[in-house]
């Protein structure tokens, strides 16, 4: 069935007058129908561009933020986590037809040189590098040195390259090489401590003073599994069981909304920000996902499931929120004195402030939900003309405020092409799943799919 996307349609009547001959033009404005195909690569098509098209100029890597109304701000700033988002955009790109392969490949091979000759700590890129020299750029006044959930990030996405090029022509199987060599030369094991559990940050200048363990659960799932599928540098399973599962303490019993939350959102009040639902699963496929401790499918479903209800049920009462307009998740936010900030919106910290990402990254778990919202974002007649940029939704907006900010974050818009293209043909997905590495490393955690004969 047809549904609508209202743009404008020129309609041109000429009518003769009998007195003078001369023409009168009448010009209306009507719906023109798009379909919800053709809304969801127009969406892909949007997100893309801010990998493409925003691109930082020199790395050709991700901006960690772009602002419409500054687009001077950290021109330069490039982001690792936001920047192996990019790198599946790139793929779906070529998938979708949005650019040609060559084009990707010489896109690519700059940016992949760019990764190789910037700065590294045990293998460990850092969360921000200098567009122009691979320099670290300090996240905070510790956080100077690797970042592995960052890094983490950006190697799922070079096995996904690697898997998506490594029997093409010469080029690309250069390419797939160098993808290989990147991730392969992280030093997983560094991160131990020596301990049965990875930690995420680790400065030649502070060391480990960050002191930050992934202790499950929230966005870093995908750490432990590439820590454990290194070739080169693995981690036991212990370090999964007892760092990130916390020796089983991570299973929840608790309920929301009639759903079971499977496993305990750190932090959260029922669950965690919609992030933590598609950063690990852009390429780790939750579908007939299992573990002693979850069924992943059931766990990423239910947690967007629930976001959904507690928006559609709406008892803070804020104007906008409903089954058309949901989504919390960490992105810019409007400060109660009305200026911008940053915060991970989610059951208990709820601002009134509505994140497009979260519901459009979750097209695999709620497609009837997440397509009333974009059909929302694009169309509604009130929020579309303001909402709508350059790269598709700006990152955040408040009904109830009648605010939108004209910003974008890598983080955000890098989640939306990659999800919507694995909700569609499950391209990452596959491409992740299919490596040896990943297979093996899977097993190794005590993980079986029954999607992908693991």
């Amino acid at each position: 069935m047809k549904v609508y996307y209202l743009i404008l349609a020129l309609i041109t009547v000429s009518i003769s007058s009998s007195s003078c001959g001369d023409k009168s033009t009448v010009t209306a404005e009507t719906p023109t129908p798009i379909s919800d195909e053709e809304l969801l690569t127009k969406a892909q098509r949007d997100a893309f561009k801010y990998f493409w098209d925003l691109a930082e100029v020199n790395s050709k890597l991700a901006r960690e933020r772009f602002h419409t109304d500054e687009p001077f701000v950290d021109a330069n700033l490039v982001t690792t986590g936001g920047s192996g988002f990019g790198l599946m955009n790139i793929i779906v790109g070529i998938e979708r037809q949005f650019i040609t392969r060559e084009q990707a490949i010489e896109r690519l091979e700059t940016a992949l040189s760019f990764l190789e000759n910037a700065d590294r700590y045990y293998g460990a890129w850092p969360h921000w590098m200098n567009g122009t020299n691979g320099n670290t750029i300090p996240f905070g006044a510790n956080d100077d040195g690797g970042d592995l959930v960052e890094t983490a990030f950006l190697c799922q996405s070079l096995i996904c390259l690697r898997e998506y090029f490594k029997t093409g022509n010469e080029r690309e199987q250069a390419l797939a090489a160098k993808a290989d060599a990147l991730w392969k030369g992280v030093d997983w094991t560094w991160y131990t401590k020596g301990e049965q559990a990875l930690y995420w940050h680790w400065s030649p200048n502070n060391g480990w003073i960050m002191n930050f363990k992934l202790e499950g659960y929230n966005e870093c799932l995908i750490t432990y599994i590439l820590a454990a599928s290194s070739p080169t540098h693995p981690v036991a399973p212990e370090a999964y069981h007892q760092g990130w599962a916390r020796s089983g303490g991570i299973v929840s019993a608790q309920s929301a909304y009639e759903l079971p939350i499977v496993l305990k959102h750190n932090g959260a009040q029922t669950v965690g920000p919609m992030f933590w639902a598609h950063y690990s699963f852009l390429a780790l496929d939750p579908r007939g996902l299992n573990d002693q401790y979850a069924n992943y499918w059931t766990l990423t479903k239910n947690h967007t499931q629930i976001m959904y209800n507690y928006c559609v049920a709406n008892q803070i009462g804020w104007i906008g929120y409903g089954e058309n307009c949901w989504g919390l998740t960490a992105s810019y936010t409007r400060n109660p004195n009305g200026t911008v900030g940053y915060t991970d919106h989610k059951p208990g910290n709820d601002r009134g402030v509505i994140t497009p990402t979260a519901a459009l990254s979750s097209f695999p778990y709620t497609p009837q939900e997440s397509m009333k919202a974009l059909r929302f974002f694009y169309e509604d007649p009130s929020w579309g003309p303001r909402l709508i940029g350059a790269a598709g939704p700006y990152d955040a907006f408040s009904p109830h405020h009648n605010w939108v900010t004209p910003r974008y974050l890598a983080i955000d818009q890098g989640t939306i092409a990659p999800m919507i293209e694995n909700y569609r043909t499950g391209l990452l997905w596959s491409l992740f799943m299919q490596a040896p590495e990943i297979r093996q490393g899977l097993q190794k955690l005590g993980f079986s799919s029954t999607q992908h004969a693991i």
